[in-house]
């Protein structure tokens, strides 16, 4: 009797420490996009191994299981339920008053922190690191024309479009900017053939320099862009050892450290809504042994210089997201 006692209090014990923790709901398009998502799992694993503890974490195949992802987190007790894509605002909002004792976090999305304030809303100032990336891609160009590939067509990923034909145009007011969309549904995050037939399209009008926002979609534009001799520009994630010597630079968007920090925090994370920007480190370029020999030091230094004139408000690149409008750049 002994033994069983004390066997089913380590289970109550354990089951306890379950309770405790986080969970991660990927956005549609993979774990292992190499990408936005996997920036999220790497923030996962990143928590896990400096504390010891440990997460849940769910692919989604489909809209349909959006809320019911969360519900079941909430249920089962992990706290926080961290989420990718802006296409969880939603459930989040028709979820979150069920589970009040539950921190959710929504990186990309929105909800209005005075109606759930339960809610942790991360969103990045996409536009700035645009900026930096449409500089150094204006300036290794030799055509004058450069590219971006977008995943879904969302305001989300015109703020990038935007930002980036602000860059390339600060450094040469004669270059031209091509921009593409995949598609208009959450398919458009993952079709690499698609992004492949863009990126070849856009060479084909002269583009000798291709930025793709868009998922896994943005692994064909990538490997495009090296079998055809063009430089290309990753997101999200640092993407230059893909195609070393190919992949200029990467947009850095530090998916990784958001989730990190959440996980860490747990049930005492703060609410409300954040946003990282150049300031805060929450965007970024990538240089490393893959691309350091394709970034001049007058790249760095222009990206350096203006990186400071935006933190400083000198600089202001406007977000699309603000009032659905570019002034560089035609949707």
């Amino acid at each position: 009797m002994k033994h069983f006692l004390g066997a089913t209090t380590a289970l109550a014990a354990s089951a306890c420490a379950a309770l405790a923790d986080p969970a991660l709901i990927y956005d549609l398009g993979g774990k292992f996009d190499k990408s936005f998502n996997e920036a999220a799992y790497n923030g996962a694993e990143a928590y896990a191994e400096a504390t010891g503890g440990s997460y849940r974490d769910i692919e989604l195949q489909s809209e349909a299981q959006r809320e019911q992802a969360l519900r079941r987190f909430a249920e089962a007790g992990f706290n926080p339920v961290v989420t990718t894509g802006f296409s969880m605002s939603s459930p989040i909002a028709s979820v979150a008053a069920d589970y009040p004792d539950t921190k959710f976090v929504t990186i990309d999305g929105f909800v209005d922190p005075e109606e759930h304030p339960n809610v942790k809303s991360i969103l990045f100032s996409e536009h700035e690191g645009s900026y930096l990336v449409g500089m150094m891609a204006a300036m290794a160009s030799e055509t004058g024309t450069v590219g971006f590939v977008g995943g879904m067509d969302i305001p989300l990923i015109r703020k990038f479009a935007c930002g980036y034909a602000q860059g390339a145009k600060a450094v040469n007011g004669d270059v031209t900017v091509i921009s593409n969309m995949t598609g208009t549904t959450p398919a458009a995050w993952n079709d690499p053939v698609k992004g492949s037939e863009l990126t070849k399209a856009q060479i084909s009008q002269g583009a000798d320099v291709i930025f793709a926002a868009a998922g896994g979609t943005g692994l064909g534009v990538l490997q495009t862009a090296a079998d055809e001799g063009i430089y290309s520009i990753g997101v999200d994630s640092n993407q230059n050892h893909l195609h070393p010597g190919s992949v200029l630079t990467s947009m850095l968007k530090r998916v990784d450290v958001a989730v990190e920090e959440a996980m860490t925090a747990g049930a005492d994370l703060e609410t409300g809504v954040e946003v990282l920007g150049l300031a805060e480190d929450g965007v970024g370029v990538a240089v490393d042994e893959n691309n350091e020999d394709l970034v001049t030091e007058e790249m760095m230094a222009a990206v350096e210089e203006a990186k400071a004139s935006i933190v400083a408000g000198d600089t202001e690149v406007h977000d699309y997201s603000s009032d659905d409008s570019c002034p560089a750049l035609s949707f």
